[in-house]
């Protein structure tokens, strides 16, 4: 396996009963960057968390994670990792401070070693005010920064991270991401699993999605997004009535085929000459028509709509 990858898969398979929760299972993961793992509920994402952590044993396949094979030196993997599941490990009856210390404790560490690096992660994750306060006290992002800080008392290769932001308002999933960027900025290699695509988005150089338990894509989010093409310009106009006349003019314009959403009142037009072109061709096509748009907008696909058409297509997986 290659030695610029922190992590390495390759054909795992899991199964409980009759399902299949991993059927063939290939990942590979750079060192040093955040690694985004997507897929449905039950695509599989957590059972692989599972097995790469050596939470539970896989029936076939291969797996290295810093270094070390999960199957044969489990414990060489545990002393290099860090997993932040999906419910925070932190007590709330106790402050932040001693929680870090505590874990350090867990993790081997000396009283005064666990002290030193307690404070080092408070201050790292901007929790030095709070560390003297209850857990019960802090706002979600906090609680969430101080869980992400606890998975990092060893400064592990590989940080694990399991839907790290669910639940958490827009302002708490912010400082929440800021600080899964601190961590890859620090070497880290971060393996982020979510169902919220702009996450992915904004943190991962690259996505992997998974479904049917196996991973049926990977590439960087911009060139997932081309996967489904490139800029289009899609015009809303106030009456379904003029639907067709303006699509008659945009049809005269444009090279490329006019994509009509009556119920919506929207056309949009696919931009293979560039955005900005086509963009500029819709605009005299609307002048010439003399109709007024609600809204004309240029964009291109998301990964919302990648997503989607990735998981809707039933033959990809099997």
């Amino acid at each position: 396996m290659g030695n610029n990858h922190s992590l390495e898969a390759r054909s795992l398979r899991k199964r409980y009963g009759s399902t299949h929760a991993l059927d063939g299972f290939d990942l590979s993961v750079q060192a040093g960057t955040i690694h985004g793992l997507l897929g449905p509920n039950g695509a599989g994402k957590s059972t692989a968390v599972k097995g790469l952590c050596t939470l539970i044993d896989l029936d076939d396949g291969e797996a290295v994670v810093a270094g070390y094979d999960v199957a044969r030196q489990p414990g060489q993997v545990r002393r290099r990792i860090g997993l932040v599941g999906q419910n925070a490990a932190v007590d709330e009856v106790i402050t932040g401070a001693e929680n870090l210390i505590m874990f350090g404790r867990l993790f081997g560490l000396t009283k005064r070693a666990a002290a030193a690096r307690a404070t080092e992660l408070l201050t790292q994750f901007g929790l030095p005010d709070a560390a003297r306060r209850p857990v019960s006290t802090y706002s979600g992002g906090m609680r969430r920064r101080l869980d992400i800080a606890a998975g990092l008392i060893l400064t592990p290769a590989v940080l694990f991270l399991d839907e790290p932001t669910t639940g958490l308002d827009p302002r708490a999933r912010n400082e929440v991401w800021a600080s899964v960027r601190l961590v890859a900025d620090q070497g880290t290699t971060v393996l982020l699993t979510t169902q919220y695509l702009d996450e992915a988005d904004q943190l991962a150089a690259v996505i992997s999605v998974m479904d049917h338990g196996r991973v049926i894509a990977q590439d960087t989010p911009d060139a997932l997004k081309r996967q489904l093409g490139g800029d289009r310009v899609t015009i809303t106009v106030f009456e379904a009535d003029q639907v067709p006349a303006l699509a008659a003019a945009l049809e005269r314009v444009s090279t490329d085929p006019v994509i009509i959403d009556a119920e919506a009142r929207t056309l949009t037009v696919e931009a293979s000459r560039g955005g900005p072109a086509t963009l500029a061709d819709c605009v005299r096509a609307l002048d010439a028509t003399g109709i007024e748009a609600e809204d004309v907008m240029l964009r291109r696909p998301t990964l919302d709509e990648v997503f989607l058409a990735l998981t809707d297509r039933e033959d990809v997986s099997r």
